[in-house]
């Protein structure tokens, strides 16, 4: 048990130099947590309220806790409207302390106090510019981003799990279960999906759960091929023989014996699935069939560039993180495929 506990160790540790030695990879993997690790905290980074206030000595946390109004001085029981002119004349007399977040916007908060047209330019105000509503740019990138990577490792965490199921169903059992999963797949493959989304949109109303659904039915095929050829050529190993002589279950043949040694090409395809499903996002919200239309998205902000071309800053800012993105998931999914390559 120890003798084998070693080795996984050390083929892990073998396995990690090896990733760390492609600088481009490692560096790439740093840089993309680091990215979305930020954008989990995209509440505190980007927010129209304030972080904590000090008022009339008492303690305030308004990102946690709402406070009508007539606790700052406001006249109405409704939750404080921390833009209001009023509102903050109040927070800033004397003695009174107000820490807002680094971006003072957050993806929904129109900015009412533009002196030109919208979509507005970079200011100080919007370091970005906004949208053709009014809405702060960057604030809507950082949601946007945290977003579709969320978005994107759900679909790949969903359709990965299928297809491993398919595959190694098909890849074990062969027969007649293998030919019925292929012509499904072939049937099933041969169903136009745009069609069906743009179905879907006219009858149900927009939502992210549906779009993971409707995707997820389709992205699970490509992977399970995968799974199945490593499944058939695993099957006739002489350690599968030798549990099956032992009278061990099938199922755990399959999940301690062929599945470990069947998961190199799930891992290095993951983050090649993962930016796939992120573009597969991207592109539905920018034709109007993805998430609705408050909701904060890369594809909705490009496809406001596009209406609105003299707004540069619309197309430039949202290109450079959509593409960023996929950069960084390409450099990190060819590192884990020369990784795990045997030949090395």
């Amino acid at each position: 048990m120890r003798t084998h506990q070693y080795k996984t160790n050390s083929l892990v540790h073998r396995r990690w130099r090896r990733f760390r030695a492609n600088r481009r990879g490692f560096y790439s993997l740093v840089l993309f947590t680091l990215l979305f690790g930020l954008s989990l905290f995209a509440e505190v980074l980007s927010n129209d309220k304030p972080l904590y206030v000090q008022y009339q000595g008492q303690h305030y946390f308004p990102l946690w806790q709402q406070y009508p109004e007539t606790v700052f001085g406001g006249d109405f029981e409704t939750e404080t409207d921390y833009r209001d002119p009023y509102i903050r004349e109040q927070l800033h007399t004397a003695g009174s302390i107000v820490v807002f977040p680094p971006n003072p916007h957050s993806f929904n908060s129109i900015n009412r106090d533009l002196d030109r047209p919208v979509p507005a330019p970079p200011s100080r105000d919007n370091f970005l510019g906004t949208d053709d509503r009014g809405r702060d740019v960057l604030a809507r990138l950082i949601y946007g981003f945290r977003l579709s990577i969320l978005f994107g490792a759900a679909l790949t965490a969903v359709g990965t799990l299928l297809g491993i199921a398919a595959g190694a169903l098909q890849g074990y059992f062969g027969g007649r279960i293998d030919l019925f999963f292929q012509r499904f797949i072939e049937l099933w493959g041969s169903m136009p999906e745009l069609y069906l989304l743009i179905i879907f949109a006219s009858i149900f109303k927009p939502s992210l759960l549906l779009l993971l659904i409707l995707l997820s039915m389709f992205g699970w095929m490509g992977l399970s091929d995968y799974v199945r050829a490593e499944f058939l050529k695993g099957r006739s190993m002489e350690y599968v023989k030798a549990a099956k002589a032992l009278g061990v279950g099938n199922f755990t043949i399959m999940n301690r014996h062929l599945l470990p040694n069947s998961m190199t090409p799930v891992i290095t395809f993951l983050p090649f699935r993962m930016s796939g499903a992120i573009l597969a996002l991207t592109s539905l919200d920018f034709l109007g069939l993805g998430v609705p239309p408050s909701t904060p998205s890369l594809g909705e902000l490009l496809a406001q560039g596009k209406a609105n071309i003299d707004a540069w800053w619309l197309s430039l800012s949202t290109f450079v993180v959509l593409v960023g993105t996929l950069v960084l998931l390409i450099f990190i999914g060819e590192a884990l495929r020369e990784t795990f390559d045997p030949r090395k």
